[in-house]
C-alpha cells in the first residue's frame, strides 16, 4: 500500500482506516514505523514518558530515522530516577531530545491551586491538563508535527486494549508500531539490544510518571491501581477516560 488518504478524507471513511489498520498489522513493529516515516505527512515525531519499557521504542524508532524528534513532557515533579534515566538514554542513543514544560511552575501552581492531585478526580483531571496535556499539546504545534508516534500497547491497561495501529487524533495521525506487543515482546527486545528498563522496574513500578501518583504494584492490585490512585489510568496525552468512583 502507497497511497495514504489526507488526514480529514481518512476520518470521514471508517472502512478505509480498518483497512489500512489491517494491512499495518501484517507488518513487524520497524516497517510500521519505517512506512510511516515515508507515507505520512510530517513533521514527524516521538513521544516518551521514559517509563518502564520506553527504551524500546526509542531505540527502535530512532534506529530507523536518527534525528527523529523525541517530545518529553516534564511536569516538573518526576522520580530523580528518571531525570537519571533520561539522561542515560538520551546519551546513549543520541536523541534529539525536545523537551517541554508547564507554563505554570511547580510551586506557583501549588500556591495558586493547592495539591491538585490530593483534590479527588476533579483535581487530578485539572492537575493533568496543566502539566501534561497543555505542554504536549504546545510541543505538537511548536514542532509542527503532523505523524505522532508513540509506544502505547494494548496489553498495558484496559483503556488502551482496542487501540488500534494507526488512528486520528486532532486532525494528525498517531502511529502506535508496539500495539500489539507483549510484555514478553518487551523484554526479549530490550534483552537482545542490551537496553535497560527504567531503573524503578525492579522495586515493583510497572507504570511510571509523576512522585506523587505512582505507587509499585503490591499484591491484589491491577496495574491501573499503581496510578492517580486506582481512580483512572490515563492523563489524557493519548485519551481521555472517565474516572473511577473511589
Amino acid at each position: 500500500m502507497s497511497l495514504v488518504p489526507d488526514p480529514t478524507a481518512a476520518a470521514e471513511s471508517v472502512q478505509a482506516l480498518r483497512e489500512l489498520n489491517a494491512w499495518l498489522g501484517g507488518l513487524d513493529a520497524r516497517r510500521r514505523i519505517e512506512w510511516a516515516l515515508d507515507a505520512l505527512s510530517g513533521e514527524h515525531a516521538l513521544s516518551s514518558s521514559f517509563g518502564a519499557q520506553s527504551a524500546v521504542a526509542l531505540h527502535l524508532a530512532t534506529r530507523v530515522r536518527a534525528d527523529l524528534p523525541v517530545i518529553l513532557v516534564d511536569t516538573g515533579y518526576l522520580f530523580p530516577e528518571t531525570y537519571r534515566f533520561i539522561d542515560t538514554l538520551t546519551d546513549r542513543l543520541q536523541l534529539d531530545l525536545r523537551i517541554f514544560r508547564p507554563r505554570l511552575g511547580a510551586r506557583w501552581m501549588e500556591a495558586r491551586h493547592g495539591k491538585l492531585w490530593e483534590q479527588g478526580a476533579e483535581g487530578i483531571d485539572r492537575y493533568n491538563r496543566l502539566r501534561k496535556v497543555e505542554p504536549m499539546q504546545r510541543a505538537l504545534e511548536t514542532l509542527g508535527v503532523r505523524t505522532w508516534i508513540a509506544g502505547l500497547r494494548r496489553g498495558q491497561s484496559r483503556s488502551r486494549a482496542g487501540i488500534e495501529f494507526l488512528e486520528i487524533k486532532d486532525g494528525r495521525w498517531k502511529l502506535h508500531p508496539l500495539a500489539d506487543w507483549t510484555d514478553r515482546d518487551m523484554g526479549q527486545y530490550l534483552a537482545r539490544h542490551g537496553l535497560p528498563y527504567h531503573p524503578l522496574w525492579e522495586q515493583g513500578f510497572v507504570s511510571i510518571g509523576d512522585v506523587h501518583t505512582t505507587r509499585p504494584l503490591a499484591p491484589g492490585m491491577s496495574p491501573e491501581d499503581t496510578r492517580f490512585f486506582g481512580l483512572r489510568r490515563e492523563c489524557g496525552l493519548h485519551y481521555d477516560e472517565p474516572a473511577t468512583a473511589p
